[in-house]
């Protein structure tokens, strides 16, 4: 993944509403929607490819691969942890002196 974290993956309203309550327990909210938050992405076939963490109910972590159809998506967002990217408030670099 060549130094981020990730990817956040947003749907359109209908998708949502059409995955339902299968899609729920993957879901994150943040200020710019709902989105799954995601270790690995292939967009190379028909269907979004996620690769992501999940929690199992004996409290350890499971890698769980979840494929939607690419209509379904509405962005991915390569999610950066250096701060310069994202939905967050940024601050302008200061000039050197």
């Amino acid at each position: 993944m060549n130094g981020n974290e990730g990817y956040a993956v947003f749907f359109f309203p209908p998708a949502l509403e059409a995955l339902g309550e299968a899609i729920k327990p993957y879901l994150a909210e943040g200020p710019a929607g709902a989105h799954v938050l995601c270790k690995e992405i292939d967009t190379a076939g028909a269907l979004i490819e996620m690769t992501l963490e999940a929690p199992t109910v004996d409290g350890k972590t499971s890698l769980v691969e979840l494929m939607v159809p690419g209509s379904m998506v509405r962005m991915i967002v390569s999610a950066h942890s250096d701060g310069s990217f994202g939905f967050g408030p940024r601050k302008a670099p200061t000039p050197a002196t």
